[in-house]
């Protein structure tokens, strides 16, 4: 069993992945399911419920979706520095390791580093371009 865990380790992200998306699937069906109890509430008492309430069925769940509005209209004040400072960090990390040559797996921990620079770079070009676009 320990071998088994130790060849298909990396198993363990899309299971959880599965698991989180389950998850999510599982709270949006329960928030629907209280927009129509309020829903058939307000149809039973003769009153017009109100078009937010309707709106929110509409359109599919998303638990972030209020953050991104907030961000949307300048509220949040996200800019998305902190993904440059990640992965610039991690691609950091990651060249030490290569240069270290930590495990015998240089060249791995190369691509790794190369990886985590690209995504340092798109997060700055998002940050410094697209981000200055939305808020003009």
């Amino acid at each position: 069993m320990f071998d088994l865990f130790n060849r298909y380790w990396w198993l363990l992200f899309p299971i959880g992945f599965f698991i989180y998306s389950a998850f999510q699937s599982w709270l949006s069906y329960r928030s629907n399911r209280e927009t129509l109890d309020l829903i058939k509430a307000y149809a039973a008492s003769g009153r017009e419920p109100p078009p937010e309430l309707l709106n929110r069925l509409s359109k599919r769940q998303n638990f972030d979706a209020d953050d991104h509005a907030e961000r949307a209209r300048g509220e949040g004040r996200y800019d998305g520095w902190y993904q440059v400072v990640l992965f610039g960090m991690l691609c950091a990390g990651f060249s030490y390791a290569a240069f270290a040559d930590i495990y015998g797996a240089g060249e791995a921990f190369t691509i790794v580093a190369f990886v985590m620079a690209a995504l340092s770079a798109a997060s700055l070009v998002q940050v410094l371009f697209v981000g200055k676009r939305r808020r003009d």
